[in-house]
């Protein structure tokens, strides 16, 4: 394959978050892997790549260099870069699909990442939480990957869920965070069981919340978290005879003693502290607080925020571990309580 036939190969995707230099260094590698580049082959100049692919020079050159630390290919001063050797490990190729960035998500994909290792090139993509986005991104892939990595959550349209993923062969399909009704065949998951946890979390949490007259869960308006949490919640509160109310929009919503709060989203958790602060209400007294989602900073906020979470670390280590294994498999991650003095 001669140069300009090699560029003509390359496709750089404007829809991955994958950094430009990693999409061209994965085609060089892909170019070797399919011996259309072979071992002592003159790759394009910096110059011819950014022309032709309409990129950086700097970009083409970060790339160059990234695969000079892998030993793929060398330079030559006046000659120019040339493939080093030709016995690449065949990598899988994984795409990871994010519904959005968050820390929690962060968590999710280092825990993939560094437990697939060297095994797999991974090329990120964000959605938004719109599914009409996921649709254009899959439809717009510039390449074929062995699996599809995905958070299937959407504020909008879920009943279009099982049409969108069927764009996917089913048996490269990994689902991550929750599994989607409807959806045929065989497919790899790593779910959290929404109606389950909370019901379960809440027990755990019984002796202290019964100090309290009133749970209010704070599930907001338009949002894409799966609606599993309520109905985990109201079972759990007609359980045990709690007065409950559901909060869609807390800025709204007065803070009263004898109330605990329930919170997903980590911007209601910092309002409800500073209704508390303004109110003078002692937390964990006066009011209750219960936060999704462990961080290492709700250890310490006024001696410790409860919190009821999802292993996202362990997550990502399972996904990749079926990822390696090649078999399809559907775990459910544990969940976890952290009792503080915030109930």
């Amino acid at each position: 394959m001669n140069n300009q036939e090699f560029i003509k190969s390359i496709q750089i995707s404007d829809f991955s978050s994958t950094p430009k230099y990693l999409q061209l260094a994965d085609a060089v590698i892909d170019g070797v892997k399919n011996s259309h580049l072979r071992q002592g082959d003159i790759l394009p100049s910096i110059n011819e790549l950014s022309v032709h692919l309409d990129i950086s020079r700097d970009t083409v050159e970060k790339g160059y260099k990234h695969l000079k630390s892998l030993d793929i290919i060398s330079s030559t001063p006046g000659k120019g870069y040339f493939v080093e050797k030709s016995d690449v490990v065949n990598k899988q190729k994984i795409a990871l699909f994010l519904n959005k960035l968050s820390a929690h998500k962060k968590i999710v994909y280092d825990a993939f990442a560094n437990e697939l290792g060297d095994e797999a090139s991974l090329d990120l993509f964000v959605y938004n939480s719109d599914i009409s986005h996921l649709r254009t991104l899959l439809l717009n892939l510039t390449k074929q990957y062995d699996r599809y990595v995905i958070f299937p959550h959407f504020k909008e349209g879920r009943d279009q869920a099982p049409e969108v993923l069927s764009l996917i062969p089913v048996e490269k399909l990994l689902l991550l965070g929750k599994m989607v009704d409807g959806m045929d065949g065989e497919f790899d998951a790593v779910y959290e069981n929404y109606e389950k946890d909370i019901y379960e979390a809440l027990e755990k949490t019984l002796e202290p919340l019964s100090k309290y007259r009133t749970l209010k869960l704070v599930f907001p308006d338009n949002s894409d978290y799966p609606k599993a949490i309520i109905k985990g919640f109201y079972k759990f509160c007609q359980q045990y005879a709690f007065d409950h109310m559901l909060v869609g929009n807390l800025n709204k919503e007065p803070l009263k003693k004898g109330e605990c709060y329930i919170n997903i989203a980590e911007d209601d958790l910092v309002l409800i502290l500073e209704k508390c602060i303004a109110k003078n209400y002692k937390i964990g007294k006066d009011v209750g607080i219960i936060s999704y989602n462990e961080t290492p900073l709700k250890k310490f906020i006024l001696n410790g925020i409860t919190t009821i979470s999802t292993d996202f670390e362990l997550m990502g280590k399972y996904a990749a571990q079926i990822v390696k294994l090649k078999e399809t498999t559907q775990l459910e991650v544990p969940f976890y309580v952290n009792i503080r003095p915030s109930i």
